[in-house]
């Protein structure tokens, strides 16, 4: 089930991905018809543009802050911080800072 990442190793989530500059990296840890799970990092200014998704999608800020915008809505989030993004509903995310970021979608 998962892939790129070591198993029985204690990780930190946030040291799994660089960040590049001007750029958003991700690196996949689950994909199946059941749930994905993926490391992103965002440069400063960086942005995942609006789109939907198939299922709901949990966000959690690993470092740094970014700003997700859902439906009519936005959202500041720090490290710590958690979202979820319904499924079906138009979102984005968008670097205030450098921030990196776990996301989960369940189907």
């Amino acid at each position: 089930m998962y892939k790129n990442i070591e198993k029985q190793v204690k990780l930190q989530l946030k040291e799994l991905v660089d960040y590049q500059e001007n750029q958003v990296v991700s690196k996949t840890l689950v994909q199946n018809g059941a749930v994905s799970m993926t490391i992103f990092s965002f440069d400063k200014d960086e942005e995942i543009s609006t789109h939907a998704a198939g299922g709901d999608a949990m966000v959690t800020v690993l470092e740094g802050t970014g700003r997700f915008t859902v439906g009519d809505q936005v959202f500041i989030l720090k490290e710590g911080d958690t979202l979820i993004m319904p499924k079906d509903i138009p979102h984005a995310a968008y670097g205030e800072e450098r921030f990196k970021m776990q996301l989960t979608v369940s189907f």
